[in-house]
């Protein structure tokens, strides 16, 4: 086959002398890939909403259940919650900017709402570990009864998850450092930022039913 011929195969999806794919097949490649990343998130994603809502069931049943010990009304203090929730609740706008920051590849924005972020992501946690710590001080642990095994189930687990996000939050930070803005890293940025505000939403169920309403009721 002469040059030409190798050439137009190449340029009409054929495969060239070598036998390398052509470069239509390497697109539909990549394109396949970008939609299996993409499922493969979203059905994690729904995964741990659906054991959230498990333990938010759980809940629900067993709050009831303090065997003679503290309730919400006793143990729960809405004013370290509130700074709680104010502290994620800007950890989330700051990831936003951030995510805005990297798609006009602009490195002041993009560092910088990523070091805010990992700030208030830090101080929530400071704040629930000094909360969990301070029920535990008091005989208030999560073995006292099925109520508290509850409560620390569930809001230990989404600050498991916040420590996580962080870590890869961190992780993302230093990717964009030695690889720059590239496709693949701003797709991982996404899927990062879907996860801190799938936290953040979750969050807000936990700081309405376990908080406001363990006070209230």
């Amino acid at each position: 086959m002469s040059i030409a011929a190798r050439t137009t195969a190449v340029g009409l999806g054929g495969e060239g002398a070598a036998g390398a794919p052509s470069v239509p097949h390497q697109i539909s490649e990549l394109a396949e890939k970008r939609i299996i990343v993409g499922y493969g998130f979203w059905i994690f994603l729904l995964s741990d909403i659906i054991m959230f809502s498990a333990f938010f069931a759980a809940y629900a049943v067993l709050v009831n259940e303090t065997a003679g010990g503290p309730g919400g009304r006793d143990l729960f203090h809405l004013d370290i919650v509130a700074f709680e929730t104010t502290f994620l609740l800007l950890s989330s706008f700051a990831c936003g900017v951030a995510t805005i920051g990297a798609r006009a590849r602009r490195d002041t924005m993009y560092y910088g709402a990523m070091a805010v972020t990992a700030f208030f992501g830090a101080a929530f946690l400071f704040l629930e570990i000094r909360e969990f710590l301070g029920m535990i001080a008091i005989g208030a642990g999560p073995q006292r009864s099925a109520f508290l095994s509850a409560f620390f189930t569930l809001v230990g687990c989404h600050g498991v998850h916040v420590t996580l996000g962080l870590m890869w939050l961190l992780t993302m930070m230093a990717q964009v450092f030695a690889k720059g803005y590239r496709p693949d890293i701003l797709r991982r940025l996404l899927c990062f930022a879907l996860f801190w505000h799938t936290l953040d939403i979750i969050w807000v169920a936990i700081f309405t039913v376990v908080y406001l309403l363990g006070v209230v009721l």
